[in-house]
């Protein structure tokens, strides 16, 4: 069985690390005559292409490459590339001592001369990178088109030698590399002319600043950045009595009285402060917002927002629109959408959105959050509306208003229908509330709070929520026939007697 020949990247692989550990030429070396100057076979090709190297290293007359001892800088000494300088005013026919200049040996012994480069890579080369994108094009070529693959890849690897031939003057991988790719295009009897290898993908470019200097403050390029997908969202809304819709897409309606945290988080605190809606009502409405943005370093200084019914500012509780003077205090602004009515709070750092608005005599909240920052908390932070929604005995129906006023319930139907027509948990709300309150302004609470939704939600299907028997319950046809009949019943007998 005869063995598999060698893949040709490592064989012009095994060139390079030929030329830069063993000192092995590709061109038969010839010997120096004595006081002349050594060359290789091939070298006058070499340097009428310019491939002769500027800082070549310099050997002494009289001596053959192939015995040139190992130098100081632990290399050997392969090729007598040698320039030549005539110095102004030097006799003709005379060679002047200077630098490329060969002089007679000393000793016996071929030196390396002062100045000489030693053959290292040069910073500004890129053979090494040529050669990792030959060795990728190659790797796993199979099939029938194997040899045409294999010529564009060869094609591609000679470009790309050919663009850094200048920065690689003097460097020997280069030189072994240009030398095998000749070699290896003959034995595939491939072209010089033709189609070449798409060239690999490359990753974006290092960022000399780094990327947490610059784009920490941006939640979604950071997601992005480390984990290759953009981040997801959730969604969590208090609005009229109030009604609660969490980041599970659960909805409760809640007799909560006092301070309760909607948030509370390693990056945000939201707390609502709730009243009677009138007195001596179980239902609530929300009458104040308090809204903390927690410390973080490099984007904002700890910002605090406040809401009250009948104040609602465009601006933090220190006047202040944004973060602060930090470098990303920009990731952080707030804006007035409509004059108090409606107010946004962009935090960019934390990939978060707030909108805030009051309708009638109560105010509404809602948010989008990346679900990593809704998650951030501990067991001790486990108090949170948005989170777990309303506790189980701060729950109540919204149908008990139907039993108390059936015709009030009908015209607060009527009303809400107008702004919302689909019948969902916020046309139950809304309704909810207009009878309870008695103010017709709760219709635009359920409005406000549904259009947040359509801008705030991941998954649009999700907008519409359904709760079977959990709203007033509207008037059956069989229902209002019997109360005519009834109504006919007693008109006749008013007439009889």
């Amino acid at each position: 069985m005869h063995p598999l020949p060698p893949h040709p990247a490592l064989v012009v692989l095994g060139r390079v690390f030929a030329w830069l550990n063993l000192g092995g030429s590709i061109s038969t070396p010839i010997p120096c005559p004595a006081g002349g100057r050594g060359r290789s076979k091939g070298s006058e090709e070499e340097e009428e292409r310019g491939l002769l190297p500027e800082a070549a290293p310099r050997l002494s007359a009289g001596c053959e490459p192939s015995r040139v001892p190992r130098t100081e800088a632990g290399t050997w000494v392969t090729r007598s590339w040698v320039t030549r300088t005539r110095q102004p005013g030097w006799p003709p026919g005379k060679e002047p001592p200077g630098p490329g200049v060969l002089r007679k040996p000393t000793q016996g012994s071929c030196r390396m001369q002062p100045g000489a480069a030693s053959g290292h890579v040069s910073s500004q080369c890129k053979i090494l990178r040529c050669n990792s994108e030959y060795v990728a094009a190659t790797l796993n070529l199979r099939g029938s088109g194997r040899t045409a693959a294999y010529c564009n890849a060869l094609r591609s690897y000679s470009h790309c030698t050919r663009k850094t031939a200048r920065t690689c003057r003097g460097d020997l991988a280069f030189h072994s590399a240009v030398h095998g790719i000749e070699d290896l295009m003959i034995q595939n009897n491939c072209s010089k002319e033709g189609p070449t290898s798409p060239p690999r993908p490359r990753p974006p470019a290092p960022n000399h600043q780094g990327f947490e200097s610059l784009d920490i403050c941006d939640y979604e390029k950071s997601f992005l950045y480390k984990h290759g997908q953009p981040p997801s969202y959730q969604h969590c809304a208090a609005f009229g009595d109030p009604h609660i819709r969490t980041f599970h897409d659960d909805f409760h309606t809640c007799r909560v009285e006092g301070s309760w945290p909607l948030l509370d988080n390693d990056y945000l605190f939201v707390q609502a402060t709730s009243a009677p809606v009138a007195k001596g009502s179980n239902a609530t409405v929300t009458s104040k917002l308090t809204i903390i943005f927690k410390n973080m370093k490099e984007c904002i200084d700890q910002k605090v927002y406040q809401a009250e019914i009948g104040n609602l500012p465009a601006a933090f509780e220190d006047g202040s629109v944004n973060g602060g003077e930090r470098p990303g205090g920009s990731s952080l602004a707030i804006r007035e959408l409509s004059p108090g009515r409606h107010v946004e709070i962009r935090a960019q750092y934390i990939g978060t959105t707030i909108a805030v608005r009051q309708a009638g005599r109560q105010l509404s909240f809602s948010i989008r959050v990346a679900e990593e920052v809704a998650r951030a908390f501990t067991e001790e932070q486990d108090l949170q509306l948005c989170v777990g929604g309303c506790p189980r005995s701060q729950r109540i129906s919204r149908s008990e208003c139907c039993s108390r006023s059936r015709g009030a319930a009908e015209e607060a139907r009527a009303l809400c229908k107008e702004m919302l027509p689909v019948e969902d948990v916020y046309f139950q709300s809304c309704v909810f509330d207009v009878v309870t309150s008695g103010d017709a302004n709760f219709t635009m609470a359920a409005h406000g709070a549904l259009e947040d939704a359509r801008l705030f939600l991941p998954d649009a299907e999700k907008l519409h929520i359904f709760q079977a028997g959990a709203g007033c319950p509207h008037a059956s046809p069989s229902f209002l026939l019997l109360l005519l009949l009834l109504a006919a019943s007693l008109w006749a007998l008013q007439s009889h007697f």
